[in-house]
């Protein structure tokens, strides 16, 4: 019985270690992959470097970005960190 009694503390800890660390980061990563797999031509992004750009190709796991009127970048649909929030495409 005193086993028990010795084990309540580590168990608590771990649910609020639990709940306040490792479901929100599972729930953002959820929603990372959802608005990757969402993603469409035309939707303006930002890259996890920060580089602003607007998608002109997806092909598989490869997103073509034009960053200006003559710069277009390839990268892998992972490294875009989250879609501008303007609404506008």
């Amino acid at each position: 019985m005193e086993y028990i009694a010795s084990l309540i503390p580590f168990v608590l800890i771990f649910a609020i270690f639990w709940y306040f660390l490792i479901r929100p980061q599972r729930q953002k990563q959820k929603d990372h992959q959802e608005m990757i797999k969402n993603l469409e031509v035309g939707d303006r992004v930002f890259t996890i470097g920060g580089i602003r750009a607007k998608i002109i190709k997806i092909k598989d796991n490869i997103v073509k970005l034009r960053v200006s009127s003559d710069v277009d970048i390839e990268v892998k649909k992972d490294a875009i960190g989250h879609l501008e929030d303007s609404g506008q495409k």
